[in-house]
Formats: C-alpha cells, structure tokens, sequence
C-alpha cells in the first residue's frame, strides 16, 4: 500500500490542530466584525528574533503625540525602528503632519510608499529621495542594547533629522546615548506591552512634554 509511508497524525494532534485553525479563523473574523484597523498595534506581531517589543498602546500614544507636536504643524516625522509609533501617528488620520517609517522586518511593507527597508548596519544606505536634514523630529528605538547599534542608529538620526531627536532605549544606554545624540532622560518611563527585563527609557535634546 502507497500510503504506509505516508506519516499519520495521532487523533490529539489532529484535534490540536483543527483547534488551533479555528481559533485563528475566529480571530480573523474578528477583526473583519470590529472594522479591523490595519495600523493598530499588534495587527503584525512582534518577532522576537528581530528583538521586537512593541509598546503599550497608552505608550505609543504619548510618543505619537509628543511627535506631533515636536514637528510642528505640516511636520515631517521619522520613525526609526520604531513601528508601533508609526503605527499610532496612521491612526491619526488626517491630521496636518507626514510620517514614514525605516524599519528592518519587511512585513512593514504593507504600508506602502511610507515604508523604507533599514538595517542599521549600514546606517546611510538610504534611499536617495530621503534627503539629509528633512525631518522635524526622528523617534528612534534601536532594536540592540549596544552602543555599536546604537552608534550606527545615531548616524542614520543625525542625517535625517533637522534638529530635533527622541531616543527610546535603556536606561542603562545613557551615557552612551549623551555620547553619541547629546540627548537626555526625560521623566516619563515607556511601557511595553510585554513586561521586559531591562528598563526602559526616553531621551531627548529639546524642550519635551515627557518630563
């Protein structure tokens, strides 16, 4: 019989199985009942390969909100690394501000034109119509607690951003991030929708309404 070798799954694996497929039909389903909105944070999920951590929702809408008004009216915001900010500033839809995202997981790509594919190992490998100095404010978040990534993000920040910088990394990255972005600790303490090990913080180099 052709079929001997054919492997069987055992009746709990099947069961398992089927389990599982409709449980993601159920939250497919979902998210098409509730006008699933393609921008909210965690409808693409952290890849923890990529040291993906995204940020709480009351996390990404205090930076998305304090990005908005570092830029300033008709102002050009820079997300580095930084999706669920990017994802945050979208679902401000309409508001008087232009945004783009530079981020390594392509998955991103299904945000169009505002996507660039980024790796920070080569921080200036960038497209040539993402001109130097363009951006009112860039919001980094380097994926590595380095000061190598962060050294070769901060070359990226400093071409794109007219001035104004919010680094979001370790606490224990301060000195290096004073270092390389000549930026500071603000008070407010971002938080991730998953609890993570190291403490995190915000930094800037400009007069924030983080503290």
């Amino acid at each position: 019989d052709d079929d001997d070798d054919v492997p069987q799954l055992s009746s709990h694996a099947l069961a398992a199985l089927q389990e599982f497929y409709l449980e993601q039909q159920q939250r497919e389903g979902t998210k098409t009942s509730q006008g699933f909105n393609q921008y909210s944070i965690g409808s693409i999920e952290e890849d923890w390969q990529l040291s993906q951590f995204w940020y709480s929702d009351e996390t990404a809408l205090c930076l998305a909100n304090e990005a908005v008004v570092a830029a300033g009216k008709g102002g050009r915001i820079a997300c580095v690394s930084a999706p669920s900010v990017y994802q945050k500033l979208k679902e401000q839809d309409g508001k008087d501000f232009s945004v783009c995202i530079l981020e390594y997981d392509r998955r991103f790509s299904v945000y169009g034109e505002e996507f660039i594919f980024y790796d920070y190992n080569h921080p200036l490998n960038l497209p040539e119509n993402l001109l130097p100095h363009s951006f009112d404010i860039v919001i980094a978040d380097p994926p590595y607690l380095s000061e190598e990534c962060l050294q070769k993000t901060a070359e990226t920040i400093k071409y794109l951003t007219k001035g104004k910088i919010l680094l979001c990394t370790g606490a224990i990255m301060e000195e290096q991030a004073a270092k390389h972005l000549g930026v500071k600790m603000c008070k407010f303490i971002p938080k991730h929708s998953r609890n993570l090990a190291n403490e995190f913080r915000c930094y800037v180099n400009y007069a924030s309404g983080l503290d």
